[in-house]
C-alpha cells in the first residue's frame, strides 16, 4: 500500500517538478512601426506578432526596434510580463528599444539597466564608425521556481558600422564580466547584423555559446531569420543569435542550463510574416 502511494506521488508531482527545471527565451526584431510597409506596417501585423508570443509563451523574450507605442500594445496583450528598457535616442522614450519581458509570476528582478554601444556606454551616444545610436539593455533575475539566478543581454548591433559591430560585441563580453561576478549563467540574444562566419560573431563566441550549436535536439525552422517581408524566398540569411555564458573558469556554472530545442519560427499568415525577421527560441533546462 504504502508503495502504490509512493508512485502515485511520484507520477503526481514529476510533471510539476519537470517545469520548474525547464526556461524558454526568445529573441525577436519586431520590426519598428514604419507607415511606409504598407501591406506589412504594423497596424496590420501587431495582432500577429502578440497572438505568436503568446502561443509560445517565452519565460523571457527580447524585442529590437520597438518604439514606445508597439511595446505598450505589446504590455496591453501580454499583461503576464514585465517591461526593461529605455529608448535609444534619450535613455527614455525616444527612438527605438531593445527591451526586455520577463513573466512577473516566476521571476523578481534583482537588477537592470541600459548601456550604449559606444565608446561612452554610459550616457545617450553613438560609437565609433556607427550610423545610428545602439543600446544593450540586461537584467538580473531569480528565478523563483528553480531558485537560482540568470543575467540577460539584448541588443541590436549597428548595420552600417563593421568596426561599430566588432567593439559592440567586445563591449558586451567586457559588461558581462564586470556585472557578473558571481557567474551565473548568462543569456544573450539579440539582432547582431552579422552572419555566423562574421568577425562580431567570433568575438562573441569567445566566451560564449551559440545555443544552436548546444541544442540537444536537432535545429527546428530555417537556419536564417532575415525575411526582409519576402514571403516566396528563401530566409538564408542568420543575424538573430540566442548566445549563452556559463560563467569563467567555474565547471559547476558550465552546466546549469542546458539547450534542450532551439527554433527559428516561420509563422506566417496569409502569405505575409510578422515581422521582416523570424524569432528565435531556445528551450533550456536547468
Amino acid at each position: 500500500m504504502r508503495l502504490l502511494v509512493f508512485f502515485c506521488l511520484f507520477f503526481a508531482f514529476a510533471p510539476f517538478s519537470g517545469a520548474q527545471k525547464n526556461l524558454s527565451v526568445l529573441t525577436y526584431n519586431i520590426r519598428f512601426d514604419n507607415p511606409g510597409d504598407g501591406e506589412d506596417a504594423w497596424p496590420k501585423r501587431r495582432d500577429h506578432v502578440a497572438a505568436q508570443l503568446r502561443f509560445f509563451a517565452p519565460d523571457v523574450f527580447g524585442i529590437q526596434e520597438g518604439l514606445l507605442r508597439q511595446l505598450e500594445y505589446l504590455n496591453e496583450q501580454l499583461p503576464g510580463y514585465q517591461r526593461i528598457g529605455v529608448g535609444r535616442d534619450d535613455g527614455k522614450d525616444g527612438g527605438e528599444f531593445s527591451a526586455l519581458f520577463f513573466k512577473r509570476d516566476r521571476f523578481k528582478l534583482l537588477d537592470s539597466g541600459t548601456f550604449w554601444l559606444s565608446e561612452t556606454p554610459d550616457v545617450v551616444s553613438k560609437g565609433w564608425d556607427a550610423a545610428l545610436p545602439r543600446v544593450c539593455t540586461y537584467m538580473r533575475l531569480r528565478d523563483k521556481q528553480a531558485k537560482k539566478n540568470l543575467w540577460v543581454f539584448n541588443t541590436h548591433f549597428d548595420h552600417v558600422g563593421k568596426t561599430a559591430r566588432k567593439a559592440s560585441a567586445e563591449l558586451i563580453l567586457k559588461k558581462i564580466r564586470e556585472k557578473n561576478t558571481a557567474n551565473e549563467p548568462v543569456v544573450v540574444m539579440g539582432d547582431f547584423n552579422a552572419e555566423p562566419t562574421e568577425a562580431p560573431i567570433a568575438v562573441l563566441l569567445r566566451e560564449l555559446k551559440d545555443a544552436r550549436a548546444l541544442s540537444m535536439e536537432p535545429p527546428f525552422g530555417p537556419e536564417g531569420t532575415f525575411n526582409a517581408f519576402k514571403f516566396n524566398e528563401p530566409v538564408v540569411r542568420r543575424i538573430d543569435y540566442i548566445f549563452l555564458g556559463f560563467g569563467f573558469g567555474s565547471e559547476t556554472t558550465r552546466q546549469q542550463l542546458k539547450v534542450r530545442q532551439h527554433a527559428v519560427l516561420s509563422d506566417s499568415r496569409n502569405c505575409h510574416y510578422p515581422s521582416d525577421h523570424l524569432p528565435v527560441l531556445a528551450r533550456l533546462a536547468w
